[in-house]
This record gives C-alpha cells, structure tokens and sequence, in this order.
C-alpha cells in the first residue's frame, strides 16, 4: 500500500509541475495563442481548465500525504529502523576523586608559587 502512494504522489508531482509551467503567469495561459479572434470554440476556458486541474492535484497531492502518513509504519513500532535505534542513552560516569578527600568536603585551595604572588 505504501508503494501504491509513493507511485501516485510522484505522478501527481510530475503531472502538477506541467499544469503549473504550461500556465502563463499573467492569466493567459494557452489562451494566449489563440488570442486572434477565434474565441468561437471557446479558448477563453482554457484557463479554467488548467486552473481547475491545478487546484484538484494540489488536493489529491495533500491527501496522498496524508494517507501514508497514515498508513504507513507508526513511529512506536519496535522493528522500525529509524533514529530510535541510533540515539544512545547517557551513561553515569562514577565521580572519580582525584584529590583524595573524603566525600562531600572541597579540596583545598591550591598552594601559591612565587611565580603567583610576584604577579
């Protein structure tokens, strides 16, 4: 099933990027060609067609989206292969007490060199 809507959203792509690049941006469209006073087969409606046409793929588009958001694999699931598998948690790292105090005093300050105090 999710094969089926990644086929018809790539269609629907495919077929929207034509409606929209054969329109005219000013409102022509393929009107314009016929311009010469021949609107007896009705041209004019040319740019209904393309703009009804363009409206129905921008719906079926959204909907396909939403369909295999839907239908495809839920995020919960435990055999899915996303980040979930990747992201470790942190580890505790033990407090390591390197000046030999007894937990929970501070270490002492450190001793002055006469390098410090000429300063």
């Amino acid at each position: 099933m999710t094969t089926l809507l990644i086929i018809l959203i790539i269609a629907t792509s495919v077929l929207l990027s034509f409606f929209v690049l054969i329109q005219n941006p000013k409102g022509g469209g393929l009107s314009s060609g016929f311009a010469g006073g021949s609107n007896i087969m009705g041209v004019k409606r040319t740019s209904d067609f393309l703009e009804k046409g363009t409206w129905a793929l921008v719906i079926a588009l959204m909907v396909f989206c939403l369909a295999i958001n839907i239908v495809g694999p839920s995020g919960s699931s435990t055999t899915g292969g996303g980040l979930g598998d990747q992201i470790e948690a942190p580890q505790q790292v033990p407090n390591l007490n390197l000046n030999n105090t007894a937990p929970g005093t501070t270490s002492p300050a450190p001793a002055q060199t006469p390098a410090d105090t000429a300063n």
